[in-house]
């Protein structure tokens, strides 16, 4: 297990964050981000609505798009300053529910409404694993001023 260290009282700024109707839920959370002075962060919650929902579902290569009227009932993931990684759960109007990677191009219909944990202490970096192919997420401590 990579970045456990033992217990220690952690600070952690709690931001919320409300996206209107049409933006990219992806990029918009990317965007705030690099305009952040820490480099890591952690969603905490996400809830709302999308019209478009661009998933990469387990084990697929390429994305899947779903268009309607979703809701998302969960969005959980960390982000920094070169990439993100977040999962989402969404249900249609039928009550059905999948869930998977969060892609570029998943449009907000109504609303999202997020609270991002800034985490100053914390140095978050994505580097290529070749043992999986993917940006996995490379966590180190702030090194003291």
């Amino acid at each position: 297990m990579t970045g456990f260290r033992g217990w220690r009282i952690c600070h952690m700024k709690v931001t919320p964050l409300r996206l209107t109707p049409g933006a990219d839920l992806r990029l918009a959370l990317e965007n705030w981000m690099a305009q952040q002075s820490e480099q890591a962060s952690c969603l905490i919650s996400g809830i709302g609505s999308l019209s478009v929902a661009q998933l990469r579902l387990a084990g697929r290569k390429e994305s899947t798009i779903l268009r309607g009227e979703l809701e998302i009932l969960g969005l959980a993931g960390t982000l920094c300053a070169d990439g993100a990684h977040l999962h989402i759960a969404i249900a249609d109007s039928s009550g059905s529910v999948i869930g998977g990677h969060l892609c570029l191009g998943s449009l907000v219909r109504t609303t999202a409404e997020l609270v991002v944990g800034l985490l100053p202490e914390w140095q978050f970096r994505r580097q290529l694993d070749p043992a999986t192919g993917y940006a996995e997420l490379q966590i180190r401590p702030v090194p003291p001023t």
